[in-house]
Parts: structure tokens; sequence; C-alpha cells
């Protein structure tokens, strides 16, 4: 039995809970004061919840990173597990929490704005385009994540997923999602950044599609050695 396969999960599993709670206030509550702040202005509303998102990533990815490696994202910890970085057991304790802090995030969000703390989202985003979207931007997030971590520069990832998340907020038509936890999440504000819960199956698994395309391009590209493996099992806890 490798050490990984014990070794204990509780502070690793609070962290990602905690971040993903934040990621999902960030990304909601910015979306609600953007909303309130340029009431007539959609792109604007857009900019200001792009560049909060983007920056409190950026952070969360630092605070976080050193404990659990900052995931906040099922399909980040589902392919650090398929490219040999991590293990079910993780993945198994990760991806609840993700979920849950997510949903949390959402209440904390709506309480901060004196709004219901839970109000389903109306917003249908259930489209071709959408889909699409949604598959690009999360093989873009995985691939600019393990392509930093295979070439031994994940002590850049907080930048870049925050860079690019920030950018994918206006080439995606889905305003670029990314991860199953923040879409369920997003259920929970009908807000600007809400989404239908009959929108989020078609989300859910364009992502996972999305995660299989970048597994595919990343071993291409970035074929892993036997020692190379070991060092990604000890970078990947500081990348997203």
């Amino acid at each position: 039995m490798s050490p990984r396969s014990t070794e204990p999960l509780a502070r690793p599993v609070l962290a990602e809970f905690l971040g993903s709670m934040l990621l999902a206030a960030v990304v909601i509550g910015s979306g609600i004061a953007a909303q309130r702040l340029s009431p007539d202005d959609v792109g604007l509303q857009l900019l200001e919840n792009a560049a909060a998102t983007a920056a409190g990533l950026y952070a969360l990815i630092l605070i976080f990173g050193p404990v659990s490696g900052a995931h906040f994202n099922p399909v980040v910890t589902l392919a650090d597990v398929l490219l040999g970085g991590s293990s079910w057991r993780r993945f198994l304790a990760y991806a609840p929490a993700q979920v849950a802090g997510c949903v949390t995030g959402a209440v904390v969000a709506n309480v901060l704005f004196s709004a219901d703390p839970v109000s389903i989202s109306t917003t249908e985003r259930a489209t071709f385009a959408h889909g699409v979207s949604e598959v690009v931007a999360t093989a873009g997030l995985l691939l600019v994540i393990f392509s930093l971590v295979r070439t031994g520069r994940a002590d850049r990832a907080p930048a870049a997923v925050g860079a690019y998340i920030g950018a994918a907020y206006f080439f995606t038509s889905s305003t670029s999602f990314a991860n199953p936890a923040i879409s369920v999440g997003r259920i929970f504000s009908d807000t600007f950044a809400g989404i239908a819960p009959s929108s989020v199956p078609l989300f859910v698994l364009t992502q996972l599609i999305g995660a299989g395309v970048a597994i595919g391009v990343v071993s291409l590209l970035y074929p892993s050695t036997d020692r190379q493996r070991d060092q990604l099992r000890a970078d990947v806890t500081t990348a997203a």
C-alpha cells in the first residue's frame, strides 16, 4: 500500500471546502455587485465579474495550494488521478467537499448582498454553443495546469490559472464555468452568475468531455517517465 493511500485527508479536504466556498462567493458575489453597479451595461458587468474572479482565484490558489493543491474543481482532481499524480481516495474525498463548498459559497454571496439566502436560478444556458464552450474552457484550464506541472513550473499556476479564467469569460459564450462544482453551486443564486438547474447536466457532461480531451493532449505533449511521475506527485500540490 502506497503512502498516498493512507495519508490524512482532513486538512486537505477542509482546504478544498473553504477554497471552493470562497471561489463561489467571489464568482457570484462579484456578479451581483456588477449587476447593481452597472445595471445598463452587460459588457461592463462581465468585465467586472471576470476581473474579480481572476484576481480572487489567484489569491485563493496561493492560500490553499500548499495544503490541498487548491483544486476547487472535481475535473482537476480527476485529471490529477488519471495522470498519475493522485489517488481515487483523494478524489472521493475532494469532490463532495468541492460541491458542498460551492453551494455554501452561493448562499454566502446571496447573504452578503441582502438577497434571499437561496434563490434558484432561472438563467437557461443549455445551448450547443454553451456546450462546446465548456469543452474548450475545461480542456484549456487543465492544459494550463498540467503543462506547467509537467514542465516544473507549478509555481506559476496561480497567476496562469487566474489569467486563463479571466480571459475565458470573454472568449467562450458560456463564460467559462469549467467546473462541475461551481456549476452546481451557481444554481442557488438567481443572479448574474446563476445557471438554471436544467442546464447543469449539459455543463457537467461537456466539462467531463473537456477533461478527457485535456488528459489526452497532456499525455501526448508531455509524456511522463516514472521519475517525472514521482515529481508530478510532489509538484501537483502546488497547482490549482
